[in-house]
């Protein structure tokens, strides 16, 4: 499997928080929902499946596959946590969701996993 870029995890977590708001995802959803223009989304899908990381239907309809989709969560449950973790010591929340999207690739698996256990028995929940 091919190494994904912070872009290439980007559009994976877009897809698959469209996915989960309820909307049949196609290239034109990830434009609007990321503010990018078209010749880039397109350029990524292709590379996202040629990757195995989406499948495109004959109608332009995107699926995660199963690599794309375990990328997908594994982000989307560090932006989460981080963004939580950030507005829950003081910051903004719209500040904390715009750098909880930058340190969510950047945080090692050790770290991430060290912060969520911190806050799981800080908070005395699962996380």
């Amino acid at each position: 499997m091919p190494k994904l870029y912070e872009s290439g995890e980007n559009y994976l977590e877009t897809i698959l928080v469209l996915k989960n708001r309820g909307i049949d995802v196609r290239s034109i959803d990830v434009v609007h929902e990321m503010n990018l223009s078209k010749p880039s989304v397109s350029r990524a899908m292709g590379i996202l499946r040629e990757g195995g990381f989406i499948n495109v239907d004959a109608d332009g309809y995107i699926t995660l596959t199963s690599a794309g989709k375990e990328v997908a969560e594994s982000i989307y449950e560090r932006h989460r946590v981080l963004t939580d973790w950030l507005i829950d010591i003081g910051v903004d929340p719209e500040i904390a969701a715009e750098d909880a999207c930058k340190l969510e690739h950047d945080i090692s698996s050790e770290s991430f996993e060290k912060l969520k256990e911190h806050l799981r028995k800080k908070h005395n929940k699962n996380i």
